[in-house]
């Protein structure tokens, strides 16, 4: 079997990384489904750039997201744990990819993005085996089966790729009510 040569900031994750993330943001991807209320104010504090709404509507959901560090670019938000070295940091967020749009991010696309990553999120909580063998799968650089473990669990035709990057992953999504693609990402903060 051929793999892409691993970089080495490909090299860092670990199951142990992808659960606590996972974990951490589970109760807010939930939240964000099926609450639209809540949905709508953190479309908004998006769009506003307003941390302190950001952090109260995090604490009334996903404590542990809320005890990290957040922050957004006014087309998506980004939460980022903290980690022992060389990891340092570990991000999970959903955004407009950059130079696309200013101040925008839809409610409607960011429910539908989180219904579909429920399932992924809810087996990297609590299946270490799986986290364990995505972790493996990224570090190897296999596209192959980093694309099979995570389509088998974001069923939708949104999901138009699903890559490597930066020692995590990056799911693409494109749904035909927005003109724009966005990103749910898991990836290590690079210096």
């Amino acid at each position: 079997m051929l793999f892409k040569k691993t970089k080495k900031n490909d090299a860092f994750v670990t199951a142990d990384i992808l659960v606590k993330v996972a974990r951490g943001m589970l109760p807010f991807y939930r939240a964000i489904a099926g609450n639209r209320s809540y949905a709508n104010a953190w479309s908004r504090a998006v769009v506003g750039a307003d941390l302190r709404l950001m952090a109260s509507l995090l604490k009334l959901v996903a404590p542990l997201a809320a005890r990290q560090g957040y922050g957004t670019n006014a087309i998506g938000y980004f939460i980022t744990y903290t980690f022992p070295l060389p990891i340092a940091s570990y991000t999970n967020g959903t955004t407009i990819p950059p130079g696309l749009v200013q101040f925008t991010f839809s409610t409607k696309i960011h429910r539908r993005i989180a219904r579909a990553v429920l399932p992924l999120y809810r087996e990297l909580a609590f299946n270490r085996n799986f986290a364990a063998a995505l972790a493996r799968a990224i570090r190897r650089g296999d596209r192959k089966a980093v694309a099979c473990m995570v389509r088998g669990l974001v069923c939708t035709r949104s999901l138009r790729s699903v890559k490597i990057e930066e020692s995590g992953i990056a799911l693409l999504f494109k749904y035909s009510g927005s003109p724009y693609p966005y990103r749910n990402l898991l990836f290590r903060e690079l210096d």
